[in-house]
């Protein structure tokens, strides 16, 4: 079967960009900026991710394009042995995160849909109404299978009629919303001190706590140690994609996402007195009963839902990219039945998360399901992922890493990078591992 390769370098980049651009950006990124001092969590945010985050993404690049290989049969060819492993921790993350990240994405399907029917009112208990609907396991089921639906038929498609297609009309929509969102968000009364607390830096808020949080964000944010980028990267068929251009526009416009993001909280919250830093539950609770105050609510309701979905759905089809590519280049399965045959057994997986929120009590290791399966992928499989990809270029391969990083012209940062990736970067990241764990 001949190899699919993305149409152009902005598909591409916008591509890359939708992976990267998740849910994390929209309802993680400003509750830890609320909890974490504001505008001083931001910059050091943004620091981690054009230093560590950007040369991880890199690396998986380089790992990615030198071989047109999925992440398993790209450290197969590249050195093979232990290695694999890193590509199969790689393959099993994302079937492990997809599982659980498509149930939340089906929330903020039903939420847009409840937008119309009752949930934007002020007689509408949002806390109940949120556990009622998560409690109910049918229903979370039904929107679970509704999101795997989507996310497999744009998979199913292809990487250009597919992926890319769809990318570039989600991303730019995705932005436009953004910047709908934000112009009513700073016009409502009482806005102006949300927008103070963000762009005004308190440094005596920084503490360990807010170092390892920034670097756990800018990490997870953009889809490292997943082999998401890995797998995108074996799709560029040409020279002419700087890879240390498209991994610095990638960070560019995942950050710029997440920060447009606190634009459309921190005003919202501000102007209606709720907490910045109120938790998960911002998204799904305190910001139904802020809409619900202002005029149009189920409007801008439903558009700050539509807006979650879309970058749930760019992020959900690389997930699924990642094991369909496995599948195609290693088993020499047909896209189509990888698709169909991996989407389903992942919306399978998916089916005691969906329950275990509160319909039934699916426990493992003393954890809800939904939380035992993140905890797994974003705690153990990502971070020693992501550590062993930078250790693999800066150390195993870097002759080929230096090449794929100079083949467009001069990459005057690869001496920085190839020392990030040879220890800082590996450093960093088992830090962030250590501390997931529990153990500082």
């Amino acid at each position: 079967m001949e190899r699919e390769y993305w149409g152009s370098k902005m598909g591409f980049w916008l591509a890359a960009a939708g992976s990267a651009i998740g849910l994390g950006n929209i309802w993680r990124f400003p509750y830890l900026t609320g909890a974490n001092g504001g505008a001083a969590f931001v910059l050091i945010y943004v620091l981690i991710a054009f230093t560590i985050g950007f040369s991880v993404m890199l690396a998986e690049f380089v790992i990615g394009r030198s071989t047109k290989l999925n992440p398993v049969g790209a450290f197969q060819k590249l050195k093979g042995g232990p290695w694999q492993i890193v590509g199969w921790m790689g393959v099993a993350a994302g079937f492990i995160i997809l599982s659980y990240y498509s149930v939340i994405g089906g929330w903020t399907i039903k939420y847009i849909l409840s937008s119309f029917t009752g949930l934007i009112s002020p007689n509408t208990d949002a806390t109940n109404y949120f556990l009622n609907f998560i409690g109910n396991g049918p229903q979370a089921i039904l929107y679970h299978a509704i999101f795997m639906a989507i996310t497999i038929y744009v998979v199913y498609r292809g990487v250009g009629k597919g992926i890319e297609d769809t990318c570039k009309i989600l991303m730019p929509a995705l932005f436009l919303i953004l910047v709908i969102l934000i112009i009513r968000a700073v016009t409502l009364p009482g806005a102006f001190a949300g927008v103070e607390f963000y762009l005004k830096p308190d440094f005596s808020k920084i503490t360990g706590q807010t170092l390892l949080a920034a670097l756990g964000q800018a990490f997870f944010s953009l889809s490292l140690g997943m082999g998401a980028m890995i797998t995108y990267g074996s799709y560029l068929g040409s020279k002419k994609a700087s890879l240390p251009q498209s991994a610095a526009t990638v960070t560019l416009l995942d950050t710029s996402a997440a920060f447009l993001a606190g634009f459309v909280i921190f005003p919202t919250v501000f102007a209606f007195g709720v907490e910045p830093g109120a938790g998960p539950g911002l998204t799904f609770i305190t910001l139904p009963k802020v809409f619900a105050m202002m005029p149009g609510g189920a409007i801008w309701s439903a558009l700050f839902f539509l807006l979650l979905c879309v970058a749930a759905i760019t992020s959900a089809i690389s997930l699924l990219e990642v094991v369909v590519a496995y599948m195609i280049d290693n088993l020499k399965w047909p896209r189509h039945k990888a698709s169909l045959i991996i989407g389903g057994a992942i919306f399978l997986l998916g089916i005691p998360s969906a329950l275990s929120n509160g319909a039934v009590p699916i426990n493992v290791f003393g954890m809800a399901f939904l939380d035992a399966m993140d905890y797994l992928a974003s705690n153990i499989l990502l971070p020693l992922g992501g550590m062993l990809i930078a250790l693999f270029v800066g150390w195993v391969i870097l002759g080929t890493a230096k090449k794929e990083t100079t083949t467009e012209g001069e990459f005057k940062f690869q001496p920085v990078w190839i020392w990030i990736c040879k220890v800082i970067a590996p450093l960093v990241i088992f830090i962030i591992f250590l501390n997931k764990i529990g153990i500082i």
